[in-house]
């Protein structure tokens, strides 16, 4: 990590599992991305806004998925860093990375409340995909971060 960047402080953000009826994952294309990379979707928390009050607006904002229910937080936080070459752009180079609280929650509605299309679109497209397909789908540096929600996510569908 380049010197200049390595005391920024870790964005404090939340990540969402969304699993449908037939426990496939949501997960869809960034419009920043020139690869061909897939996410859950994920953003930052606003100053006074609890994690879980977070993620309802953060998947509200970037899907317009209203119909959830909560099945699990995740224990602890999950963290990544960005890579060299994003240092210093994202975020307006104030972070070095984020430190993240997920939550897997159940999709209750009818697929045409997802829209994509939002205020400020995040995604070009989105599918569902099974929980095995996540950590081949995401860009290296939040790999790591992708398999314990995978192992997570693993467990509860089980039980």
């Amino acid at each position: 990590m380049k010197d200049k960047y390595k005391n920024l402080p870790l964005r404090s953000g939340v990540g969402i599992v969304v699993l449908n009826k037939e426990n496939k994952v949501f997960v869809a294309r960034r419009i920043d991305n020139k690869k061909n990379f897939w996410q859950m979707p994920q953003g930052g928390v606003d100053k006074g806004e609890n994690l879980y009050e977070a993620a309802i607006r953060e998947l509200d904002e970037e899907t317009s998925i209203k119909s959830v229910s909560l099945i699990k937080k995740i224990d602890g936080l999950l963290t990544y860093h960005l890579p060299e070459e994003l240092l210093g752009i994202i975020w307006k180079g104030k972070f070095k990375g984020q430190e993240q609280q997920w939550y897997i929650m159940r999709f209750n509605g009818d697929e045409k409340e997802i829209n994509i299309k939002t205020q400020h679109p995040e995604f070009l497209e989105w599918k569902w995909v099974d929980i095995d397909e996540i950590t081949k789908l995401v860009v290296t540096f939040k790999l790591h971060v992708y398999q314990k929600i995978q192992k997570e996510v693993k467990k509860i569908l089980v039980n």
